[in-house]
């Protein structure tokens, strides 16, 4: 048999080639596991605050009406046979790592998009799969029986519709898209479905008659530029015709790493806010370290107590992973959000743009005595404990005391 003809019956096998992995409400069901009393029951995971928000709700807690990003207050209102558990981060990027492994095994062409879920090329494994729905299955079978965690799969022939599919198996299901039905499936979707598709962007696409995403698609495309901008409206008039050459970029992670809080009581005065951020970027730089990753772009997000919410992001000349240069960077977004003056109801800041765990850094004249500190500060808290060791900054008691949202 020639080579040509191997390639020829082989190379056509996997159709569909594209997977996106979503574990399904992967906070609750990590929870389940070390406790087992939940299965069954409706969960949150979340403060206990009612300022707190859902992190994550069960699927029989959303049968209540109720989701993630809620107010906690309106969630218990809806489900109040609800168990409240607070969140253990922990214990999921440990477990978000043992599912990462499990997907890795089958291909090294995974690439992460955040703690529980991730996009897979599996175009490779044409010789021990007969078709990508194989391949999900068997993904499937291992996260259940290994991570013992459940996970829905969408199998298609680019990201956007390996991603929607997903959604569309939910809860712990497989749903394949076949190549040349694409836009049967895309198009009687809601529009929002895309990505891109905002509350602004879809007030416009409204007034165009727009609420499907063939609607979309049905618009002549110089309409929907005019309307969106030339670079929005062409990118989603491609998307709603199912065209997204975008592949699937091995190694990376999740694409960003970010400590926020939902108050009790609301912050006010530069001194409390100013506390406050330190003590985010303090957890910010120790989740980066733990993820062997180091931030080029730092984030400052700010909702109001009106619910008015800004986000500012800042690029720094070489990546970050300390305290340190974390607050120096952040201060020059609060000094752009002018903040002390105006009660704030939550405060977050995050770091993007990351740097692979392998990739050059640069390190300024203080540089070795910042991560020798950091490395020997990481080390104590694995062994004895988060309070183990602290600056003196964070050794005064806090007032008011935020719960985690």
């Amino acid at each position: 048999m020639s080579c040509v003809r191997v390639a020829a019956e082989y190379g056509s096998m996997v159709r569909e080639p594209i997977l996106h992995v979503d574990m399904d409400a992967f906070f609750v069901e990590v929870e389940r596991l070390a406790n087992p009393s939940l299965v069954g029951v409706p969960v949150l995971v979340g403060g206990i605050s009612g300022r707190s928000v859902v992190a994550a709700a069960s699927y029989e807690a959303r049968r209540h009406g109720v989701r993630s990003a809620m107010p906690m207050g309106v969630a218990r209102s809806r489900c109040p046979m609800a168990v409240v558990v607070p969140p253990d981060h922990s214990k999921y990027r440990a477990a978000s790592r043992h599912v990462f492994e499990i997907l890795r095994s089958f291909t090294p062409r995974v690439e992460g998009i955040s703690i529980d879920e991730g996009f897979l090329d599996v175009s490779g494994l044409r010789l021990h799969y007969d078709d990508g729905a194989q391949v999900g299955a068997a993904i499937r079978d291992r996260l259940a029986t290994e991570a013992q965690l459940p996970a829905s799969v969408g199998v298609a022939t680019t990201k956007l519709i390996a991603k929607l599919a997903s959604e569309a198996a939910k809860p712990n299901g497989l749903l394949v898209v076949p190549a040349g039905h694409e836009l049967e499936f895309l198009h009687p979707l809601p529009v929002r479905a895309l990505w891109g598709v905002g509350e602004a962007t879809y007030a416009s696409l409204e007034t165009l008659g727009v609420a499907s995403v063939g609607d979309l698609a049905a618009l002549p495309k110089p309409a929907a530029v005019r309307r969106l901008g030339e670079s929005v409206g062409s990118h989603l008039w491609e998307l709603a015709w199912a065209r997204d050459p975008r592949p699937v970029t091995p190694g990376e992670g999740a694409k960003s790493i970010s400590v926020e809080e939902t108050y009790e009581h609301d912050l006010s005065g530069a001194t409390d806010v100013d506390e406050e951020l330190f003590r985010h970027c303090d957890r910010l730089a120790r989740r980066l370290r733990q993820a062997q990753v180091a931030a080029r772009t730092v984030s400052l997000k700010v909702r109001f107590s009106d619910f008015e919410t800004i986000v500012r992001s800042h690029t720094v000349e070489a990546p970050i992973d300390t305290t340190k240069d974390l607050v120096a960077a952040i201060r020059q977004l609060v000094d752009r959000a002018s903040l002390g003056v105006r009660p704030i109801r939550l405060l977050g800041v995050g770091g993007s743009n990351l740097t692979e765990p392998a990739a050059p850094r640069q390190l300024h004249l203080d540089g070795e005595v910042k991560e020798a500190l950091a490395v020997a500060s990481d080390r104590i808290r694995d062994r004895f404990g988060e309070d183990a060791i602290k600056t003196v900054r964070l050794m005064r008691p806090r007032q008011p005391r935020p719960r985690v949202s």
